[in-house]
């Protein structure tokens, strides 16, 4: 019978604690990198607040926060233990994928915003202008390839499980009420 392999530990909470700093250095709450990182390196599909509080070496309430965010973003659900009152926290599937599809509205929204400063600052004839309207064009460049490089991944990720692709990712649109991170 083969040999389970051996988790290293230490290794693992320096992996957690080094990704939530990265993804801090980019605007993402450290806490809620922290827990998400805790549950993507949990053998266990899901954690209960004490537990990701345990592992982190935090309060329940610092938990409470960075799960009720991670929830808001759809990287995590809560799924209620029957017979208790106390819930478990499990990454959402793919959750990396959900998120970017998500968040693909942002790049129209970017990209809009610019459009306007641009113009604002006298249009691309101007320095201004033409830093703004270059931003403008980047973020429109990259939404139109986004769903083709998603739906390229869906169908890699479809292929390496030996299943067929899914449906096509639809393109995005705008929404007012998205933030980043």
């Amino acid at each position: 019978m083969p040999q389970r392999p051996q988790r290293d530990e230490a290794a693992l909470r320096a992996f957690v604690e080094d990704m939530a700093r990265l993804l801090g250095d980019w605007g993402f709450p450290r806490m809620a990198g922290r827990v998400v990182f805790t549950l993507m390196a949990s053998d266990e599909r899901s954690l209960s607040a004490g537990e990701l509080a345990d592992r982190l070496g935090v309060s329940a309430a610092a938990i409470s926060g960075a799960v009720r965010y991670l929830s808001q973003i759809a990287m995590v659900t809560r799924e209620h233990v029957p017979g208790s009152r106390r819930d478990r926290y499990r990454l959402v599937d793919d959750s990396w994928y959900e998120v970017t599809v998500a968040k693909m509205t942002l790049l129209k929204t970017l990209a809009d915003a610019a459009g306007e400063g641009a113009a604002a600052a006298g249009g691309p004839a101007t320095p201004a202008g033409a830093r703004l309207a270059g931003m403008r064009d980047f973020y429109n460049w990259v939404q139109e390839r986004m769903p083709t490089l998603l739906d390229q991944w869906a169908e890699h990720k479809a292929a390496k499980a030996g299943q067929d692709p899914p449906a096509p990712t639809p393109p995005a649109v705008a929404d007012p009420a998205v933030r980043p991170w």
